[in-house]
């Protein structure tokens, strides 16, 4: 992964993250950005990221836009299924 990889990772995982500090759904965010749910897990997955996008975030979130560019804190890895054991 080269850094600009990195960076847009970084942003779509601060993103997540900041929603769940709120207590919010992928669907809350969407429905206070007055977007797709679909458009939010892009956004977190760092394949949407305009700066558009980006600003709007910040409003939502209360923060400033370079804010969205820390690190995230937590390294949680995405929920979902867990991988299947390899077969024999």
């Amino acid at each position: 992964m080269d850094k600009a990889e990195k960076v847009i990772a970084d942003v779509g995982a601060r993103v997540a993250e900041l929603r769940r500090e709120n207590g919010w759904t992928q669907q809350d965010l969407a429905n206070r950005l007055r977007m797709e749910p679909q458009s939010v897990q892009r956004i977190e997955r760092g394949t949407n990221l305009t700066i558009r996008n980006l600003v709007r975030l910040a409003r939502v979130f209360g923060v400033a836009t370079i804010a969205l560019f820390e690190p995230p804190k937590t390294a949680r890895g995405r929920p979902g299924r867990p991988r299947r054991a390899a077969s024999a």
